[in-house]
């Protein structure tokens, strides 16, 4: 009896990993809205898809709000497993992300004034969640799991990538704040996160690539979390234009030139590695589906990191003025659209069929260190 009750309760539990559905729907209305050429006339699309989302935030909020006041079990288990906890980084992203549609197109809606008292709280909780993610996550797998050689995935950035998210939005904010020490210290404060993701990310990414080199890919539902790496390069490089650009109106000279010329002198060279993980990552899931990958919520690691690169292109395209950039980040738009239809045609069955509730781990090689528990 024990045994079958346990089996209803994983068919029924909401993962942190859900959120992700919300960033990957909010990062669309973020990224159309600024697209050039066509960004003006997606206004009204973007809006609705920002609005959706922001529905889908807060139902999942409450949903996961509830079940972790009822069932505190439930969110301990995952926040032990070695797998699902590093996806506790995406409920601070999907704050983050819809952050950001609120004071791009909040005030068409609500108005400036109400959408910027709404998107404040949405950035704080946002941010200093994600601080705490990228900090504690990464402590946990350092000291409660034991890691084998060939364990790292993209999963693993998910923790870490919130402040590089924040660099970006809290960009966003400067030109609503007053010139003074407070938008001066936001300025150098967004850079210290984009310092802090970038690092971690670049580690990350580098175990990755060894983990492929030397073990291979599984050809399992985590091949989907390939795509993970596309978001800690995407959102830099969008958080490097957007910092550059709001530079220019909160600190003085030389330090603003010097700030939004990294835009470009960093921006265009992590482009190119970012286009040649698009393709790598591409052909690894190409050869997966083949292999009759089945599907998973990972799969909702194709529309936000995809997304991320279509605001990073679409900010060296404003840096540069160059149409190379204009078209490709309409191109990467097009992916965007192709990717989040594939993840919620894939979600929608998994509702039909009751499967997608099931527990999401997959088996890989870590597991919990003798004596830290």
């Amino acid at each position: 009896m024990s045994t079958n009750k346990q089996q209803i309760e994983l068919q029924k539990e909401m993962g942190p990993n859900w959120f992700a559905s919300v960033m990957g729907t909010g990062i669309i209305a973020n990224a159309a809205v600024g697209l050039p050429f066509i960004g003006k006339d997606l206004v009204g699309f973007a809006t609705v898809v920002w609005l959706i989302a922001f529905a889908m935030l807060i139902v999942m909020t409450i949903i996961k709000s509830y079940q972790t006041i009822t069932k505190p079990h439930i969110i301990k288990r995952q926040f032990n497993d070695p797998v699902m906890s590093q996806f506790f980084g995406a409920p601070p992203m999907a704050f983050l992300t819809i952050a950001g549609g609120t004071l791009l197109l909040g005030p068409h809606v609500l108005g400036q004034s109400l959408a910027l008292n709404i998107a404040w709280p949405l950035f704080w909780i946002g941010t200093i969640s994600g601080i705490i993610t990228a900090i504690i996550i990464p402590y946990r797998l350092f000291t409660h799991n034991e890691v084998h050689d060939d364990a790292a995935f993209g999963g693993w950035l998910m923790p870490v990538v919130p402040p590089m998210v924040s660099a970006t939005i809290g960009s966003m904010f400067l030109s609503h704040m007053a010139h003074s020490a407070a938008q001066q210290t936001l300025l150098y404060g967004m850079y210290a996160c984009f310092g802090m993701s970038l690092m971690a990310s670049v580690i990350i990414i580098t175990l990755i690539w060894s983990r492929l080199a030397h073990a291979g890919t599984s050809g399992s539902a985590r091949v989907p979390t390939l795509w993970i790496v596309l978001g800690p390069l995407g959102q830099s490089i969008t958080a490097a234009g957007c910092l550059g650009t709001a530079a220019m109106f909160t600190v003085n000279e030389p330090i603003a030139s010097a700030m939004n010329v990294m835009a470009i002198l960093y921006g265009v060279p992590i482009w190119g590695f970012a286009m040649l993980w698009f393709c790598v990552a591409a052909l690894l899931t190409l050869r997966a589906m083949r292999r009759k990958m089945p599907f998973a919520l990972t799969w909702w690691a194709f529309t936000f990191p995809v997304g991320t690169c279509v605001t990073g292109t679409t900010q060296l395209a404003l840096h540069t003025g160059l149409p190379a950039f204009q078209w490709a980040s309409i191109i990467l738009f097009t992916f965007l659209i192709l990717a989040w239809v594939t993840a919620a045609l894939g979600t929608f069955k998994g509702f039909k069929h009751g499967k997608i509730f099931n527990n999401p781990t997959s088996v890989v090689h870590i597991k919990s260190k003798k004596g830290n528990n």
